[in-house]
This record gives structure tokens, sequence and C-alpha cells, in this order.
């Protein structure tokens, strides 16, 4: 299991290393990271069936925690490192980002940039989604954070350094609120490490600063979850960056701030008003998002909108307590996954005006084919699984018998209502038989490849409901088991009582 180190360490090392590498071949440099990436997410699958009993910690340097480096993977967390490695290969910088403008030598150094960045989201991604202490969650974040900014500002327009600098704006702010929190922890608990932090809530966090300390990492590292209020810069971002770019920022990059959420509620904070917390900011998120894609006239800012709005309704999951929200929120997270980097893949060529898509499905049938899916499927049309995604959600929360968990219910489903205008607006306008004002672009090989080997994975969990439904129960129920957690991470260091 110390090969799950790699999964952090290969990508990082390559890129690096990716230079060099070019310097000696550009073939070799070209395809050194679709190559790397691919090992590391055999790594991945080659370690998935040892989980299935118990989840595996390995202490990075052989130090025992809290003084080592803590990797903890069970399958919740290897499933998200796997997401962000399988998503850098498939979302792999293309041609669709070069700039035809360009030097020649500029078009290399900029392809070898990207490339580099593609590895560096990769690698830190993985230590995101397998860090088992604070200090090295915050350490990936950040790191996490300065990737995504070079990826943003990837275009070189004048736009995409502006929603660059709001990004950078906001996600500072978010760090400082982050770090304030994780400080709290420290002075109250004396450790980061979530393994002993998990022993030690009960008595030391249980209180009014700790629930100041998650409501300040919640809104730190929420910003990259698309949390509400800390969310103004998605439209921005998503509306000027390429659409590989968007798909995983949107698709993959938001879940690991969510599975951080996620792990932190599991472990540490397991105040009633934590949950409230999340309820309501799900709730703001949902209404906020997705009214403002019911207003939206560019499909770009529809999409990230949308975005917003699938986010809010994952925080509204995790605030139900216990084995259900984790279940809840890990459906509508790995749905939102397939779903949403998929319509960004669509909008590369169809981005613009909602109204210049006229006729759009004259040019690209299968594209626009594959639309309608995606559509029903976030809607939650049944049999397509985004319909059982939000059962999850809905009958959970009215099984709660609460007043704002009946509030939060009709949200989602007026939510659902929302969507079906505004994306069946995009639909109609796609089939409509009048001449565009302007010749469509058929969409790039490679997108609509990568859109439908997508759309692919939808289709084929309508009809392996029942199997992936065990599978994600269990994972659900891997991921609350908080004396697992302790046993596996550090039980010599819990038990000797070494934290004072």
């Amino acid at each position: 299991m110390k090969l799950l180190a790699l999964m952090v360490a290969l990508p990082l090392l390559t890129a690096f290393l990716l230079s060099v590498i070019n310097s000696i071949s550009t073939f070799a440099a070209r395809w050194a990271g679709p190559v790397v990436l691919l090992v590391t997410a055999a790594i991945g699958l080659s370690a998935w069936p040892h989980l299935g009993d118990t989840p595996q910690a390995v202490q990075w340097g052989g130090f025992q925690a809290p003084l080592g480096i803590t990797l903890y993977a069970d399958q919740l967390a290897l499933l998200f490192a796997l997401a962000i490695t399988i998503g850098a290969l498939l979302l792999w910088p293309g041609r669709g980002e070069d700039r035809t403008e360009e030097h020649p030598d500029d078009h290399s150094r900029n392809r070898l940039r990207r490339a580099s960045l593609a590895l560096l989201l990769a690698g830190t991604g993985s230590g995101l989604a397998l860090s088992g202490d604070l200090f090295n969650i915050y350490v990936f974040y950040e790191l996490l954070t300065v990737v995504s900014y070079g990826l943003i500002a990837g275009r070189g327009t004048s736009g995409s350094f502006a929603a660059t600098l709001r990004y950078l704006v906001i996600s500072g702010f978010g760090a400082a609120l982050a770090l304030a929190g994780i400080a709290l922890v420290y002075q109250a608990a004396g450790t980061l490490n979530l393994a002993q932090l998990a022993q030690l809530a009960p008595e030391r966090l249980n209180n009014s600063q700790g629930f100041a300390a998650f409501v300040l990492m919640l809104i730190g590292f929420g910003v990259k979850a698309e949390l509400f209020p800390v969310n103004f810069w998605v439209p921005e971002v998503y509306a000027t960056a390429s659409s590989r770019v968007s798909a995983l920022l949107a698709g993959v990059v938001s879940k690991l701030a969510l599975l951080i959420i996620m792990r932190l509620l599991i472990l540490v904070f397991h105040q009633p008003e934590a949950l409230t917390v999340l309820l309501v900011l799900g709730v703001l998120g949902v209404a906020s998002g997705e009214l403002a894609a019911w207003r939206a006239r560019d499909v770009n800012r529809l999409l990230a909108f949308s975005s917003i709005g699938q986010l809010g309704v994952m925080f509204i999951a995790l605030s139900i307590p216990g084995n259900a929200g984790v279940l809840a929120a890990l459906a509508v997270a790995v749905h939102h996954l397939f779903l949403k980097p998929s319509m960004f893949l669509l909008a590369e060529r169809w981005g613009g005006s909602i109204k210049g898509l006229a006729g759009a499905a004259k040019t690209s049938p299968l594209g626009a084919a594959l639309f309608v899916l995606l559509a029903l499927s976030l809607i939650g049309v049944p049999p397509l699984p985004g319909f059982w995604a939000k059962l999850l959600v809905i009958m959970p929360l009215l099984a709660l018998d609460q007043p704002l968990y009946y509030f939060a219910a009709f949200i989602v489903l007026a939510a659902a209502a929302l969507e079906a205008n505004y994306l069946f607006r995009v639909v109609l306008t796609l089939y409509d038989k009048a001449p565009a004002a302007t010749p469509h672009k058929a969409h790039a090989t490679v997108d609509l490849a990568t859109a439908v080997f997508l759309g692919a994975g939808l289709v084929a969990a309508v009809f392996m409901l029942a199997p992936l439904a065990e599978r994600f129960d269990f994972i659900a129920a891997q991921a609350t088991d908080v004396s697992t957690y302790i046993q596996t991470v550090a039980p010599l260091s819990l038990e000797s009582g070494s934290v004072q």
C-alpha cells in the first residue's frame, strides 16, 4: 500500500522534470505526462480491491503520526484521487487551447507549461484527497490553488487575466480564513492529525471555539467548493477559461474541497450547529445559483451558475446526519463529476449567446443528442442517474421531519423545475429550424469523444444501479466509521495519550 504515495509523488516529480525531458526529446516530453497519469491511475486501481475490508494508512517518511506525513486511503479518498488523476488525463491540455497567433517557440513553451500544470493538478489533488492531517491538507490546498491560477490564465486574454485576479483575491481571503480555523483547532487540541482530532474532538472541540473553527474552515475551503457566499468568482472564471479547465475545476476540483469538508464534519465537528450552517448555506447556494442560471443568456455562464446550484445540493446532503447524508452527497458528487465536464466540453464550440445556438443540432447532431441526455439527467428524469441522486437527497430530508429540512427539500425540487426550464430552452434553440446568423462550428473530435465517453458512463449506470447503490452505501459506511479511522492511522500514539 506504500505505492499509494506514488499517486502524489510521480505526477509532481514529472511536472518538475518535464522541461529537462523536453530538452532531450520533445516527443518524450509530449507523452511523458499522459503515460505517468496512466501509471498513477493503474496504481490507484490496483489498490482499490485491498481497501474493501479495511482502510490503509501510510506514514510517509517512516515517522509515526503525528510527526510523519500521514496518507489515509479508504475507498472514498481513493475514489477522488482517481477522479483527479483520470480527469486530468481525459482533459489533458489539447489543441483547442492553442492560440493561432503564437510564435512556434511560444507555442512549444505554452504547451509544456500547460502539461506541467496538469501534472501538478493531479499530484496535488491526489495529495489533498489522501492527506490525513490538517497541515498537509492546507499545504496541498494552497498548491492546488496556485496551479489553478496558471490554468485559468492559460488563454492569455484580458478576460482570463481579470478572472484569475478575482479568483486570486477570493482564494487568498479563503486561505486566510482556513488558516485561522486551523490555528483555533491546534490551540484547542495541540495536534492537527485527523485521527487524533477525532479522538479529542468531543472533549476539546465540541464548544464555541470548535464551532468557530469549523465555520472559518468551511468558508475558507468552500471557495473551491463553490459555497455561498464565496462563489462569485465562478461565472467569470468558467466564462473565460478553456472548456477543459472549466471541466476540471467544476467537475473534479470542487469535489476535492467538498471531500475536505466532509472529513472535518465526520471526524472532528459533531455539533448540530455545524449541520445547520451547511444546510442554510446549501439552500442559499441552490437558490442563488439556479435563479442566476435561469436568467443567464450565455451558455458558459448558464453552466457556471448551474454548477453553483448543484454544489449547493451537495452541501444540503452533507447536512443530513449520519450515513444517509454522506451517501446522498457522494451520489450527487459522482453524478456531477460525469455530467458537468461533458457539458463544458460541448460548450467549447457552443459558447456565447444561447440565441446564437439556433440550428446548431444540424452541425453536430451527436453533440446535441448528448446535451439532451445530460440535461435530462441533470433535471432528474427517471431512470437516469440524476433522478436517483436527487431521490437520495430528498427522502432523508423529508424523513427528518423538521421544518428547515422540509424547506430544503422544497428548494431542491423547485431547483429541478428551474433546471428543466432553462435547459429545455437551450435544447429548443439547438433544434430550431431557423437559419443561424453565423455558421456553427462542429465540435473538436477529442472534445466530443471525451464527452461521449463520460455520457456513456451515465447510461451504463442506469443498468448498474443495484451494484452501484451497494458500493456507494459501503463507501459511505466506511467513511463514517470514525473508530476504524483512528485505529488505522495511529493506534499506538493515541493509546499512549501522547497528545497533551
